[in-house]
């Protein structure tokens, strides 16, 4: 019981942590990494309903554990190598969506990966063999896309962020939403995922021709 204790107690820190993404887009008072892992399992849930042969259960534990290596890895964006120390140069950048070529990709995405790896391999070290091995495996799905629920929820993580986008973008008028929509025709696909974002874009853009 001591180290479910140790465990609990370690991933509450993530309702203090704000998600990196906003800070750099200047938002203030952001979302937690804790309140971005809520909306998006809700969403999983209820989307996930409409997709037939797909495991709920699974999809809420792959929900629920995904970011939980941020404790100890930090939450990082595709904008990181590239951040300007300027507030200004800063906000220019963010009008753009960075792109980097194939070896620059995968060399980010390994030292990703190897971060986010040793958190979630310390953060469960003193679980329960089972507990420890059901969380990485969970965690390895949805880094890797190993199963139907674990590429779902990919998605599904991507679309929580979209929305949030678009909330701060009404109230803000930042983050800027041109780069949001060439990153979203790139990452999603899925039929259901894709009807949400179109009633989204109607909802906080007014747009009666669908962008995607």
């Amino acid at each position: 019981m001591k180290e479910l204790v140790n465990f609990f107690h370690e991933i509450g820190k993530l309702k203090g942590k704000p998600r990196r993404g906003w800070i750099i887009n200047d938002i203030k008072n952001p979302e937690s990494i804790a309140e971005h892992t809520f909306r998006a399992a809700i969403m999983a849930w209820i989307l996930g309903r409409k997709k037939k042969g797909l495991n709920i259960e699974k999809v809420l534990k792959i929900a629920l554990i995904h970011d939980l290596c941020e404790i100890y890895a930090g939450d990082t964006t595709p904008y990181d190598s590239v951040l300007p120390r300027t507030k200004k140069k800063r906000a220019e950048l963010m009008k753009t969506w960075p792109r980097f070529s194939n070896s620059e990709k995968k060399r980010i995405a390994r030292e990703k990966y190897r971060k986010e790896k040793n958190g979630i391999e310390k953060l469960t070290s003193g679980l329960p063999p089972s507990l420890r091995k059901e969380i990485k495996n969970l965690w390895l799905d949805y880094e890797k896309g190993l199963t139907i629920e674990g590429r779902f929820f990919r998605q599904m993580d991507r679309l929580e962020d979209f929305l949030q986008s678009m909330e701060y973008w009404k109230k803000y008028k930042k983050p800027p939403q041109g780069p949001w929509w060439l990153w979203a025709r790139e990452h999603f696909d899925d039929p259901v995922l894709l009807e949400v974002i179109r009633e989204m874009d109607n909802k906080f853009h007014k747009h009666k021709k669908p962008r995607i």
